[in-house]
């Protein structure tokens, strides 16, 4: 390829004292009453307490604390066991300004000891190991004596640091990303902002230590009344509609200030009964009752000791006491403090306002990033300083290489090359259309003329070179169905459906009447793919232009079985070490559940190539598993433990090649992994290609294939920035050295062309290469492997049969309710395509 001068988000970090030795030490903090201590604030403000109270006994070395249980020092402490007494200072102690039942309020803020945080604690260190930084620099050199945890070890003191460092300067630490208040936050509405913060971590690479600072956007709760975030939240204009159920499963565990006292504490639930009605026992303080109890409202308590209640009189309190001690406070004396995460899922609409809003252009984003590098002052932090460790303040520069894109193949013998990543099909033909003979049209209410639609469709249809007929029904929702929910409506149409033709079709257009996340499209897909066997496309039109109707159609013959375009060298049988040997590519890729659903199961899909030696049509198949498990564990089902007749993903998937492959059984296998960390890669290894080769055995063959193994990450922080241009680098950009791993084999590729925003490269990593591909053949064929996603007519930022398995998976989450799942129940199975339809590229 042609060679590029790029830029680069790492910073080369140089290092003077290379022997340096870290002391890694456990550390135990406990109650005088022996309770351990957890939460990782409380944590780090004991040990910098300890710090200032003992530096002296420990010889004045720094720490470096994981707010846990472990921290570092550089070089050993004096003594390799110590046992501290460390007191707080009494603003660490909780002041009761609420109600509390049974509690005796005064009118100036009692102070008492919080029962799990008293004053003083007991804090224990014992050495564990040592931890040389040398191994970090001798994997730079490529050393290969030395173990990769070693090096892995030691890079994560130094990251220990960079989270510690944030921490004293009051950052939201979420893993390496750092967040503090910004003004220029993102509304994304329900109560929920965008801010942006800074990724910043060590990474070995082969020009040696470098830091790598990337841009970083997260959700937090938008600070401010709890009554307007509950009016956000819910969409209600007024308190007297907000759903009370809803709002105390969503306040609880949320921290508040209170603008009576300027205390801090955290929400337990809300109270049974309004403030006017919600009553506690107080102590009398004087009288003759003196020490005897009275109930009182929480609104009297307050009108009498501090501000009377206005707004919120009629509403419950917050609950900010414990489950056996409530402490009742009026909504309207209570704030969201700032920097508390959202880690719910986002709807739609909400991804939309981020990704819109949250857009940087290069020159922007490298702005950002220097400026970041100067706040952040590595070079001043003494513990770094200890180890010699300095940051270059400038990006790091590499040079790249930009392949050159495919030829691609057209109907009627027609050829073209994309440019920058992209191409059309103005005046031209489908490489392979398939004819839509037998097919109706069926609407959900969506406004508009289905009779039109279909004409247009047909017409676009000529110019594209697919034959399609007439549709032999057009069937209209019954409108007194319109309010009913998702799937009665789905049922009720299948039946109208069947009542007008006993026949099923071979297609179905089906519009909708959302144009995103609408309730009918999975319980639609479900009946279509599973029960009925019918291949279907869901659209609601906006924009019926050509180009529109032409991207439907593109959708529509690649399910149908057919091709739009093809690689040339695909037409050519000239793909270097597919095209000779029967070569299977697999593409797999695990979908998780929402963030806040530690229950709901997560779905493994995996693509396979079909008709070989083409690279440019696939199969799929879904499973569910365990929630959070990404190794993919229904590969292989051996005979006795499989269900229903349920051989496992990769049975599927050799029959369908063999089937359509001239009965030839794959001698090469090459697999693209997609989301698993690198402490995952071995896994990846020892376990799914494992349970492939068992697969692959029980066809009765007693050989192995031959093994190609690349993950492909698209959550890393890289970015490549053009050194003499500020547009985004261009489509077919490659990165292999410098800024790799120094011992791996890995490389940056950005395949596509970045039209908003600043391009992500892929990053892929060649766990294992048994097929023996030279690194240009195998970044040549990466780069054309983003060159055959069917539906698009761009390159896609990753190779296709990756996009395709989250495709698959993200469309049979659809198929169950995962929402009504309850903890501890087993894994709902999916259902099965339909027979009709399994071997289609229903994904497309």
């Amino acid at each position: 390829g042609n060679r590029i001068e790029l830029c680069t988000n790492h910073f080369n970090v140089s290092v003077r004292h290379p022997d340096v030795v870290f002391y890694q030490y456990t550390v135990s903090i406990t109650t005088e009453d022996g309770e351990n201590v957890e939460g990782k604030g409380i944590g780090r403000k004991l040990i910098d307490q300890l710090y200032k109270t003992y530096s002296s006994d420990l010889e004045g070395k720094r720490l470096a604390y994981d707010g846990d249980k472990t921290l570092y020092t550089v070089g050993p402490l004096p003594q390799n066991d110590f046992d501290f007494q460390v007191i707080l200072e009494g603003s660490f102690s909780k002041r009761d300004c609420g109600v509390s039942d049974g509690g005796s309020p005064s009118g100036t803020c009692k102070r008492s000891k919080r029962s799990f945080l008293p004053r003083s604690y007991k804090v224990q260190i014992h050495f564990a190991a040592k931890v040389p930084l040398k191994t970090v620099l001798v994997t730079q050199r490529g050393g290969v004596d030395t173990p990769n945890k070693s090096a892995q070890d030691a890079l994560r003191v130094l990251d220990i640091v960079l989270r510690q460092q944030a921490a004293e300067r009051g950052c939201l630490l979420v893993r390496q990303a750092f967040f503090q208040n910004d003004i220029n936050y993102i509304d994304v509405g329900e109560g929920v902002i965008g801010i942006r913060g800074f990724h910043s971590s060590f990474r070995p690479t082969h020009g040696g230590l470098s830091l790598n600072i990337d841009v970083s956007t997260t959700m937090i709760l938008k600070p401010g009344p709890v009554i307007e975030f509950l009016l956000a939240n819910q969409n209600v204009a007024l308190p007297r509609l907000i759903d009370w159920n809803k709002a105390r499963k969503m306040l609880k565990n949320m921290r508040v200030k209170t603008s009576h006292s300027n205390m801090e504490f955290k929400i337990i639930g809300l109270s049974e009964k309004p403030c006017n009605q919600q009553l506690f026992s107080m102590k009398i303080k004087d009288g003759e009752r003196k020490g005897q109890t009275k109930e009182i409202t929480v609104y009297e308590y307050f009108k009498q000791t501090y501000t009377e209640p206005t707004s919120s009189v009629y509403f419950p309190c917050l609950d900010v006491g414990k489950p056996n001690r409530p402490n009742y406070l009026p909504l309207e004396f209570c704030d969201l403090v700032s920097l508390q995460r959202y880690t719910k899922a986002l709807s739609g609409r909400q991804r939309s306002l981020l990704v819109e809003k949250s857009r940087q252009k290069p020159l922007e984003r490298i702005k950002s990033l220097n400026d970041a590098m100067n706040n952040c002052c590595y070079d001043k932090d003494p513990f770094l300083a200890g180890c010699g460790i300095s940051t270059e303040k400038q990006m790091t520069q590499v040079e790249g290489r930009v392949l050159a894109p495919p030829k691609l193949k057209f109907g009627k013998n027609v050829e073209d090359v994309p440019r920058n990543g992209r191409w059309n099909f103005n005046n031209k033909t489908l490489y392979e259309p398939i004819p839509i003979k037998n097919w109706a049209v069926v609407n959900f209410s969506f406004p508009c003329d289905s009779s039109r639609i279909s004409r247009d469709l047909i017409n676009c249809g000529m110019k594209k070179g697919i034959e399609i007929d007439r549709p032999f029904a057009l069937v209209e929702e019954d409108p007194q169905y319109k309010k009913a929910g998702a799937v009665e409506r789905v049922e009720r149409m299948i039946a109208k459906m069947r009542s007008k033709f006993p026949n099923p079709p071979h297609f179905i257009l089906c519009i909708l009447p959302e144009p995103k996340n609408s309730d009918i499209y999975g319980p639609w897909k479900k009946i279509c793919l599973t029960g009925e066997g019918i291949n279907t496309q869901c659209i609601c039109p906006k924009k019926m232009n050509d180009q529109y109707f032409t991207n439907v159609l593109l959708k529509i013959n690649s399910k149908l079985g057919g091709i739009n375009s093809l690689l040339g060298i695909e037409y050519s049988c000239n793909i270097p070490l597919i095209n000779k040997i029967p070569t299977l590519i697999l593409g797999m890729d695990v979908s998780h559940g929402s963030p806040g659903r530690s229950d709901v199961p997560s779905v493994a899909a995996v693509v396979g190539s079909t008709c070989w030696p083409k690279i440019s049509r696939y199969r799929a198949a879904v499973r569910t598993q365990s929630p959070k498990l990404e190794m993919i564990d229904s590969l292989f089902q051996p005979v006795e433990s499989s269900k229903n007749g349920d051989n496992g993903i990769m049975n599927e998937l050799f029959v369908e090649f063999y089937k359509t492959s001239n009965n030839r059984k794959p001698k090469q296998i090459i697999i693209f992994r997609d989301g698993v960390s690198e402490s995952q890669f071995n896994q990846v290894l020892n376990v799914e290609v494992d349970q492939i080769i068992k697969a692959y055995q029980r066809l009765g063959e007693t050989d192995v294939p031959k093994f190609t193994v690349i993950v492909a990450q698209k959550n890393h922080h890289t970015k490549l920035f053009q050194t003499k241009s500020h547009e985004n680098v261009p489509a077919g950009t490659v990165v292999d050295t410098k800024i790799v791993h120094p011992t791996n084999y890995d490389f940056y590729m950005c395949a596509h062309a970045g039209i908003i925003g600043t391009s992500r490269p892929a990053h892929y990593h060649v766990l294992l290469d048994e097929i023996g591909f030279s690194p240009d053949d195998l970044q040549n064929l990466i780069h054309s492997l983003s060159y055959v996603n069917q539906r698009s007519t761009t390159a896609t930022s990753i190779v296709a049969p990756v996009r395709y398995a989250h495709l698959a998976a993200a469309q049979f989450a659809q198929f169950i309710k995962f929402e009504a799942i309850t903890e501890g129940e087993n894994v709902p199975e999916l259902p099965r395509l339909h027979e009709n339809v399994e071997s289609n590229m229903f994904f497309c």
